[in-house]
């Protein structure tokens, strides 16, 4: 969503060329009522913009950039709902069909020259939020001071069974295989040390809602460390799952808390999902 406070009166087209969206993306703009002056849907390119006009244009689920579920944007950082599936980043095999492609698309189609650098990653069978920033001064300093800004990195996961305790933190080290497995120890030396919060939300006789909170970023950090206590998450073979009730993993990215890197302000980011048990 970008927005304006009209200075001097001007057709609606001639403000939106001024502003450095082309002649083609400004038609479909208007076409699909993504565009509002003073609440209202403006859909004429001619209409008459004045004075101390509020302009408003909401580019969320814009069909020319996928259905790309826009949850924050301001000029330095853009968050999205990553659907399960999606790579966050290309890979060797892949490299077009990804969250950071439609998101460059979607930046490069409000601003041409627009680049956007990633921020962090969500594993590919997982779904829910993830930022990027819009420069690469924004991008050091939020990477460089990340566990003083980000204050909360929330989940929601469905796991096989029921925990012995409703409420609990998981501490162990990680470590990965050659063959990109990644295993759970209980030995400073052996791998990275992962943090994992969890409360039980909701159960019945073979599935277990958990909310989850990461107090540190590891590689498959979540879905190694249930399978460590015996509970995979649903849907996920690679780590110990018989079963696929939702027909993906069962594991979702719902809250990310940040203070804002140039604003100071908290921002409360949320993407709830309903896994029905």
């Amino acid at each position: 969503m970008k927005e304006w406070n009209i200075t001097k009166e001007s057709e609606l087209l001639s403000f939106l060329l001024s502003v450095d969206i082309s002649h083609k993306k400004a038609k479909t703009l208007l076409k699909y009522r993504k565009v509002k002056v003073n609440g209202n849907v403006q859909t004429k390119y001619n209409f008459l913009l004045k004075r101390n006009d509020h302009l408003i244009i909401d580019y969320r689920n814009h069909q020319n950039s996928e259905h790309l579920e826009i949850l924050y944007e301001d000029k330095n950082l853009i968050a999205v709902n990553k659907k399960a599936g999606l790579l966050t980043i290309s890979t060797l095999k892949e490299k077009e069909k990804t969250l950071y492609h439609l998101v460059s698309d979607y930046c490069k189609s409000v601003s041409p020259k627009q680049k956007i650098f990633v921020l962090h990653r969500l594993d590919r069978e997982t779904s829910g939020i993830v930022m990027f920033a819009k420069n690469k001064k924004i991008k050091e300093y939020l990477q460089k001071n990340w566990d003083q800004l980000v204050q909360k990195r929330g989940y929601i996961a469905v796991i096989e069974g029921v925990p012995s305790k409703s409420k609990d933190t998981i501490t162990s080290y990680l470590y990965e295989s050659a063959n990109q497995r990644v295993y759970c120890s209980h030995n400073a030396q052996k791998g990275k040390k992962a943090i994992t919060q969890y409360e039980l939300i909701k159960k019945n006789e073979k599935y277990s809602i958990l909310d989850i909170e990461i107090k540190t970023g590891r590689k498959n950090q979540i879905r190694v460390q249930m399978q460590s206590l015996g509970h995979p998450i649903v849907g996920d073979k690679k780590y110990g799952s018989n079963q696929n009730v939702f027909h993906r993993l069962a594991l979702h990215a719902d809250e990310f808390i940040f203070i804002h890197p140039q604003t100071k302000k908290i921002i409360k980011i949320e993407c709830p999902i309903h896994f029905h048990i």
